[in-house]
Order: C-alpha cells, then sequence, then structure tokens
C-alpha cells in the first residue's frame, strides 16, 4: 500500500521495513516475489529502490496471495503426496476447508490495490499514518 499511495518516488527496503517495523529481512524475500511475480520492480544503487510495476488498478489481490504463497495445503490430506493421514478415506472436513479456499480467493479476487488505497477516506488516512514513520 506504501507504494500506492507514495508513488512519485522509489522506496529503499530498509525505509519500508522500518516504516511499518517488520524484518529487513522478511522484506527482502517478499519484494524478490514480488518483483519475479512482476507486481513490484526493483533498481540497484543509488538512486534505486522498489515501486509498483503496474498501476495500482491492475494489481489483483488474489493474484498477489497466489504469487506469495507456496501453496494452501490447509490440511494435510491437500497434498496427496505426503497425506498420512488416517482420517483421510472417511473425514468429511477436506470439503468444507476447500470450499472456505475458493471462497476465501473468490473475495481476494474481486479487489485491486487500488481499491485498498482508494476507498473513501483512506488515501489520507494511510497516507497520515505512513509519514508518521
Amino acid at each position: 500500500m506504501l507504494l500506492a499511495v507514495e508513488a512519485d518516488r522509489a522506496h529503499t527496503v530498509e525505509e519500508v521495513a522500518g516504516r511499518y517495523d517488520i524484518s529487513r529481512n522478511h522484506l527482502n524475500k517478499v519484494v524478490q516475489t514480488l518483483v519475479q511475480a512482476k507486481f513490484i520492480r526493483s533498481v540497484r544503487g543509488r538512486g534505486g529502490g522498489i515501486s509498483l510495476a503496474l498501476p495500482p488498478e491492475e494489481i489483483n489481490l488474489g493474484d498477489v496471495i497466489r504469487a506469495s504463497e507456496d501453496n494452501f495445503d490447509l490440511v494435510e490430506c491437500f497434498d496427496k503426496e505426503t497425506n498420512t493421514c488416517i482420517l483421510a478415506p472417511v473425514c468429511g472436513l477436506k470439503g468444507p476447508l476447500e470450499e472456505a479456499l475458493i471462497a476465501f480467493l473468490k473475495v481476494l479476487d474481486s479487489y485491486s490495490l487500488h481499491d485498498l488505497v482508494m476507498r473513501p477516506g483512506a488515501y489520507r488516512k494511510i497516507r497520515k499514518v505512513l509519514s508518521s514513520r
């Protein structure tokens, strides 16, 4: 969201980590994933940094989550190759969990980054919070 509301310049990973009070190492991994997925761009060197590679309207939240997660195996039986659960053949939990996962992703698919930062009053409030950090 920072890259969307402060799109006028590139931001360093160190700056973003500090403003959000998160681990720089973790953020580096997230940035690498988002660069590979072509949601953000990264420029090295003096004057470099990270910025959005697409307009916020074109960055779908469901796509970002799918690119960011290795898998969506909510329970062991979702992975047939590694499943050792003895209840798998008779368990009724897998179906509802699969249904919930589909619904979860469907909701995220209905939003863009633009929707998050441009909802009424949000842009100004987000900028205010981020400017204090």
